[in-house]
């Protein structure tokens, strides 16, 4: 079994894929492992950070500071 923990960071997958297109204006892109997050840049590069930044805050929505972690089987 896992064991409990107090931490400030919640470990993410490492890799995600995140699938882009230039639109009229901007540069729209979502993750295809969570496609609920979709936000755009005015270049690739700032899309890249939008939809890392939209990603923490759907795992993080909610959660207090001093949460705690546990490991488990699923």
């Amino acid at each position: 079994m896992g064991t409990v923990s107090r931490r400030r960071d919640v470990a993410v997958p490492q890799r995600l894929t995140m699938v882009y297109w230039k639109g009229e204006q901007m540069w729209l892109g979502k993750l295809l492992e969570f496609p609920d997050v979709m936000t755009q840049g005015a270049t690739v590069e700032e899309l890249e950070e939008n939809i890392k930044d939209a990603y923490r805050v759907l795992i993080l929505e909610d959660v207090p500071a001093d949460h705690l972690t546990k490991e488990i089987a699923v």
